[in-house]
């Protein structure tokens, strides 16, 4: 495989100041106009009467997820076998370790460390699961059948819901953005582009799997006919149409127009269409913040110390299996970096728009940017040591 260079563009450089200023534009509209994402989410496709996808989000999640899919050279995964132990390194992280190591963290802080700050008795509203239609006052798992707005939703501790959008973090690994990561870092090129297609076609499997199963251990719905709905549209729909379509541009316009016309226009779409959804995001838990502002303090920083555990450990591994630093550096990243377009996606269908989880996966944006710039720092210092 050809190098190629990820530049950070402009989008990608400020991203977080980006999703700073959208989550402030989305608490304001959340506060005075509090009917602006209510109304766009009412656009919904609805089954036995109950919102399942939210119109305005699925297109605005479909194109964070396409220019993403698009970029994949899938014939290249054919070629991962020459990498063997990174690329076997990398996928015992992502599946066997990362999402159980999110699960106990965050369950450690958010539902024993910080119960009491986020509200012991702080219930969240979130979405019934697709395919139920349980009676008023019935639990399933933690939660109780209420109506609410002449829906019937399920009551879940709060703080359960932000454990349901880090386990959602933790169950989708690595995103594109890692191909900026391993960039940054003089990394392997190929291998991060090899990585990040097969994680795309594992979790096409596992993310339902692995997800719907710790969902259980936490007490929470567990919608899995909602879990595989969100895998199709959210990724299997995405990665064929990028598939097809690359596959398309290349044989009528050649490799050199699709990379250097096509992707060049396409690059900042992915950014602009999650801002849009955080907007919206923001706007249904502005009271929430408003009320709490350490709200995103809490969840913050069990994501962040997954993220420095799974870089330490994947990092720490790759050492002792004798890698390259080329390869060490690109498997650390990939291990540590969140798919939180999926993620994102996955927690509005499963739980809905104003839901914790939903919120959660968003807090995974806000710190993902400087923190890994940061390891990427790391590893450049660290470049010795291989």
């Amino acid at each position: 495989m050809t190098e190629k260079q990820h530049n950070m563009g402009f989008f990608e450089h400020y991203l977080t100041v980006w999703v700073a200023l959208c989550i402030g534009t989305g608490v304001l509209l959340g506060v005075y106009a509090p009917e602006f994402a209510k109304t766009l989410d009412s656009m919904s496709i609805n089954v036995n009467g109950a919102p399942v996808v939210s119109l305005p989000i699925a297109i605005c999640l479909f194109f964070m997820m396409y220019p993403i899919m698009v970029k994949i050279d899938f014939a290249e995964v054919v070629k991962a076998g020459k990498s063997i132990k990174p690329v076997s390194l990398t996928l015992i992280v992502n599946w066997a370790i990362k999402p159980f190591t999110m699960y106990a963290i965050a369950y450690l802080f958010l539902g024993i460390l910080f119960q009491q700050f986020i509200g012991t008795d702080a219930i969240d509203l979130v979405k019934m699961p697709f395919g139920l239609d349980l009676p008023l006052g019935s639990h399933y798992g933690s939660g109780t059948v209420v109506m609410h707005e002449g829906v019937k939703m399920m009551a879940i501790p709060l703080w359960r819901s932000y454990l349901a959008g880090c386990i959602l973090l933790g169950v989708a690994p690595c995103t594109a953005m890692v191909l900026v990561w391993g960039y940054l870092a003089k990394g392997n090129a190929g291998h991060t582009l090899v990585m990040v297609a097969i994680n795309s076609l594992v979790m096409l499997i596992l993310f339902g799997v692995i997800g719907g199963f710790l969902l259980g251990v936490g007490q929470l719905p567990v919608p899995w006919e909602a879990l595989v709905l969100s895998i199709s549209i959210y990724v299997a729909l995405p990665l064929f149409a990028g598939y097809f379509s690359r596959k398309w541009i290349v044989a009528h316009k050649g490799l050199d127009w699709f990379e250097q016309k096509f992707l060049h226009v396409l690059t900042p779409v992915t950014i602009i269409a999650l801002l849009l959804t955080l907007v919206l995001l923001f706007s249904f838990k502005g009271d929430v913040i408003m009320a709490n502002p350490l709200t995103i303090l809490w969840i913050a920083i069990p994501l962040a110390l997954q993220t420095i555990l799974i870089f330490s450990i994947t990092y720490i591994a790759a050492k002792c299996w004798g890698f390259s630093y080329e390869n060490a550096a690109p498997s650390a990243l990939i291990g540590a970096s969140n798919h939180f377009e999926v993620a994102i996606a996955t927690a509005v269908m499963l739980f809905g728009l104003s839901s914790g989880a939903a919120l959660a996966t968003v807090v995974g944006v806000l710190i993902e940017v400087p923190l890994m710039l940061v390891l990427v720092g790391v590893c450049k210092r660290s470049k010795d040591w291989f």
